[in-house]
């Protein structure tokens, strides 16, 4: 049965805005509630790392994770209340969300119970998120037209690439690290949920302009349908911009891999649907800075015995510096601030 917006066509951003207050809402309604519930069940919270900030073990220890569960519940119920989930790239969006979402959550469940910083292997997280990847990929080719399926935009210079069998696994890993980026990015309060609203924030103005006859005027590929997009991103925005309440310094929940991988890998999702992968790495730029600053961090200390950083991901650097939390979040937002403004130069 058609719900009744679908029934009189009410245009997107009018059901985007309506999903961002719905998500926003109940995660400020409903966040207490999953907070205490995560307390009952959690005796000693989210393990903390020894070989991390020592900090972190005196203003840490205890807070719950989980989090996720909060705004990927409250993002779910606004997205199949507003979008059309009969479209492919909804629905696909959606299990994208939901199964990184609950490979998260086994790995923060297997952390709490057996009290470990360390769960579910690298190995069994990769297969679960490349498997996934594999198959929205090419679900979302499928419904892509033929003359857009398996092309690469290149922002600022306004024309594209066929990488024609090369696309899927391109996009698959375009869709993994992103999940990974954010998750290496969720370790101070407040840090990834506030990247996380910069970056999807982006991509409700590109979906919109993808999924519409404004394509042509921007020289974007056009996809018929990807302008629904908004109403997913709109809604996981209002999510985490409730959960931010509960997430900002002092945290009193973090997010966890439930969170971080799930809207990671939505993020990478969105991306490959409204064909702009290389602008996902200029407006979540830190996130790829993030990224970078392990795989720079590994290569050298395998390379040399001593580390690039004083801790990584960078974040802990700054911590090792002596930087406040609450200075390295704010700069962190500002610079992300900055690179979504360079993403949307590409609109000029």
């Amino acid at each position: 049965m058609l719900l009744l917006w679908q029934q009189i066509e009410i245009p997107v951003l009018i059901r985007a805005s309506a999903a961002f207050l719905t998500a926003l809402l109940l995660s400020l309604l409903l966040g207490g509630r999953v907070i205490s519930l995560l307390h009952r069940h959690q005796h000693h919270g989210q393990p903390i790392r020894a070989e991390g900030p020592q900090s972190h073990l005196a203003t840490k220890q205890g807070t719950p994770t989980m989090g996720g569960l909060l705004i990927l519940g409250t993002a779910a119920m606004s997205i199949v209340l507003f979008a059309n989930i009969t479209y492919h790239f909804v629905w696909v969006s959606l299990l994208v969300m939901l199964i990184y979402g609950a490979a998260g959550f086994i790995d923060d469940y297997i952390k709490v119970t057996k009290e470990t910083p360390n769960a579910l292997t690298a190995k069994a997280k990769l297969f679960i998120q490349f498997m996934t990847a594999v198959a929205a990929v090419t679900i979302i080719t499928a419904a892509t037209p033929n003359a857009a399926d398996t092309v690469l935009s290149i922002p600022y210079f306004k024309t594209v690439i066929n990488l024609s069998w090369l696309y899927i696994p391109f996009a698959v890993i375009v869709i993994s690290g992103a999940s990974n980026g954010v998750n290496l990015s969720d370790g101070l309060d407040g840090l990834a949920s506030g990247l996380l609203i910069l970056a999807f924030s982006f991509f409700v103005i590109i979906a919109y302009i993808t999924g519409s006859p404004l394509a042509e005027d921007f020289s974007f590929v056009y996809i018929p349908r990807s302008a629904e997009i908004c109403v997913v991103c709109a809604a996981v925005i209002g999510s985490c911009l409730g959960f931010l309440r509960f997430n900002a310094p002092k945290a009193k929940v973090f997010m966890g891999d439930t969170g971080s991988l799930a809207l990671g890998a939505l993020l990478g999702t969105v991306a490959v649907i409204v064909k702009q992968e290389i602008l996902l790495a200029v407006a979540g730029g830190m996130f790829v800075i993030e990224t970078l600053s392990v795989m720079i961090q590994v290569f050298w200390y395998k390379k040399t015995g001593k580390r690039f950083f004083k801790m990584a991901p960078i974040h802990h650097h700054f911590e090792q510096l002596g930087w406040k939390e609450t200075t390295i979040v704010l700069r962190f937002w500002l610079a992300g601030f900055v690179f979504a403004l360079l993403g949307l130069a590409a609109l000029i």
